[in-house]
């Protein structure tokens, strides 16, 4: 008899649902900490510590670390867990996104997986799964085919898991020649219609990030990093003081076009004033990509911070004056 129908009987429907989606998150992961099961489930600390003690009094060998969080004993599995009609629609939109924002290797083995996903769903969901595959097109401006090297994300994804070194041939943005960069890789942020790998470069001694599609070759090694990194999250919250805060004011009959393209610069927030709508960004290349953009609708907006982006808009402005004067 599973184990989870020997929880108390008492127990109401909603909580009887959460109990089994405990142990299912706790199946999936080495580690799972109590916080991160009340921030997803929208409990209270106690109310995880009362649905772990339930699993625990129905058998469930659960190990337990003060300050670390919970884990099973290794070796015990239950048997695969149905999928509802709702989890498994959710599939197909996951499964055309890595289609098309991942590299073809990764993507394959991406598909791999959902056979044997689809291979546990019951008949019918498999007929809705089918039938849905069909009807959902995801395209991508980005192609990452044409990236020098259009496997570099499984290589990436490869040396974070295992912890080691990659050596990269890299040709950052404003540069002629390629350099060899060692990297301790970290994480992978998909940013601005690019996917970025953040990690240590040796060559800088320091944490750098680079587009992949700028990695003419990449090269896993067996060498293990070197030093203790702080989880991903910390360095995205430090690389947010590199970015300018951008504000701009735009006709609102203009700025409706540009929903599509806005992410791409650091979109943050808008706020519609009138006719007016100001939109504000957080903007890593400010100077070249987004004072570039701008001027594609300058005639209609009007920027309200930095004065340093309305100065290098001015700049812009009077070479391209000067070009067209000239023939």
């Amino acid at each position: 008899m599973p184990v989870y129908f020997a929880i108390m009987f008492d127990e109401s429907p909603k909580r009887f649902d959460r109990i089994v989606a405990i142990l299912i998150q706790l199946q999936s992961k080495k580690i799972v900490k109590a916080q991160e099961l009340a921030d997803r489930f929208e409990v209270s600390l106690r109310t995880i510590y009362r649905d772990i003690r339930s699993l625990e009094t129905s058998g469930v060998p659960i190990y337990s670390e003060a300050g670390i969080g919970y884990s099973l004993v290794e070796g015990y599995r239950l048997p695969p867990v149905m999928f509802t009609r709702e989890e498994a629609g959710s599939f197909i939109a996951a499964e055309k996104l890595m289609q098309q924002f991942t590299d073809k290797e990764l993507g394959g083995h991406y598909a791999s997986a959902m056979y044997k996903l689809k291979a546990v769903l019951r008949g019918s969901d498999q007929d809705l799964v089918e039938t849905m595959e069909k009807k959902v097109l995801v395209r991508n401006a980005n192609d990452l085919s044409s990236h020098k090297t259009p496997n570099a994300l499984t290589v990436i994804f490869r040396g974070i898991g295992e912890k080691t070194q990659l050596v990269l041939m890299y040709q950052a943005g404003q540069a002629e020649e390629i350099s060899q960069r060692i990297i301790e890789p970290i994480g992978v942020l998909h940013e601005n219609n690019n996917w970025y790998v953040f990690g240590f470069c040796q060559l800088r001694n320091d944490y750098r990030q680079f587009r992949t599609d700028r990695i003419h070759d990449i090269q896993k090694t067996d060498l293990p990093f070197t030093q203790q990194h702080q989880p991903f999250e910390t360095y995205l919250k430090d690389n947010q003081s590199n970015k300018t805060k951008v504000r701009i004011s735009i006709d609102s009959n203009v700025a409706k076009y540009l929903h599509g393209e806005r992410r791409n610069y650091g979109f943050v927030s808008e706020e519609i004033k009138g006719e007016q709508t100001e939109m504000t960004f957080m903007c890593l290349n400010t100077a070249n990509g987004f004072a570039r953009w701008f001027m594609m609708f300058a005639d209609c907006a009007a920027i309200l911070e930095p004065e340093s982006l309305r100065e290098r808009v001015e700049e812009l402005l009077g070479l391209s004056l000067e070009k067209i004067q000239k023939k």
